[in-house]
């Protein structure tokens, strides 16, 4: 397959992976364990660290001079969204109903993840558009946080008064936004080292920025495990990628 194929494809896996993480919610009248959402993004916080610094960093570097300054620029244009437009939304306040109802923190909520997702979407596409194993990774390290996004947008969506019916509405919305990122990074293929540099450092600013404090405020040495888990995760990965002559 050619790489705009591949890319969307798997920007339509990851949009729906935020989907089925809506249904979690939607579909199930007991709260769920917390751990067990943090689990998840603990193990894919190591993943997206992994990716980040150790192959799509260094592939834009070969792509585009500029790269250490859009890495840099990348990071500081989601710090900046998500201090600014998106202020009142951090991952977990799902589990805190209370902070929630009645509120307009939805709104904020769905505007940060929607932008999050066409970053992701930007990401799968510009890898792709470098390698198939390259793509294959960062898929797979977007992936593994999908869920819980869609999770979490559910979960604030109910906890706000907003009908369930709405609250799926809000997953398929972050999803698309994946699937709209793609397309983008395809129409502008020739500036692909510039948009796997962004890339880069909006997955360093999800992965350090937002995951890992998240991970960091559960006891126990079980979610830092974790997250050298997703590291090694994505070190498997990439063996199999070799081993497959797709690396």
């Amino acid at each position: 397959m050619d790489s705009l194929t591949s890319s969307l494809l798997l920007g339509v896996a990851a949009g729906s992976a935020n989907v089925l993480g809506g249904l979690m919610v939607v579909a199930r009248r007991d709260p769920w364990n917390p751990r067990i959402l943090h689990g998840f993004v603990a193990l894919g916080a190591g993943f997206m660290l992994a990716a980040a610094l150790l192959r799509m960093g260094p592939e834009a570097a070969g792509l585009t001079r500029a790269a250490p300054l859009l890495i840099l620029a990348g990071y500081l244009l989601v710090h900046l969204f998500e201090h600014t437009i998106a202020p009142h939304f951090h991952f977990g306040e799902e589990t805190h109903p209370h902070l929630v109802v009645g509120s307009s923190i939805w709104a904020s909520a769905l505007m940060g993840l929607v932008v999050h997702s066409l970053f992701d979407g930007i990401s799968i596409a510009s890898g792709f558009l470098v390698s198939p194993a390259l793509g294959l990774l960062v898929f797979a390290a977007i992936i593994l946080h999908k869920a819980p996004e869609g999770f979490a947008i559910a979960s604030v969506m109910v906890a706000a008064g907003v009908r369930r019916g709405g609250a799926l509405a809000s997953t398929f919305a972050v999803g698309l936004a994946s699937v709209a990122g793609v397309l983008a990074a395809q129409a502008f293929a020739g500036y692909v080292g510039a948009a796997l540099a962004l890339s880069t450092g909006v997955t360093l600013y999800v992965a350090a920025s937002d995951l890992i404090p998240e991970v960091n405020k559960e006891e126990g040495a079980m979610m830092a495990l974790l997250v050298f888990a997703g590291v090694a995760l994505f070190y498997g990965s990439e063996l199999c990628l070799l081993a497959l002559g797709l690396s």
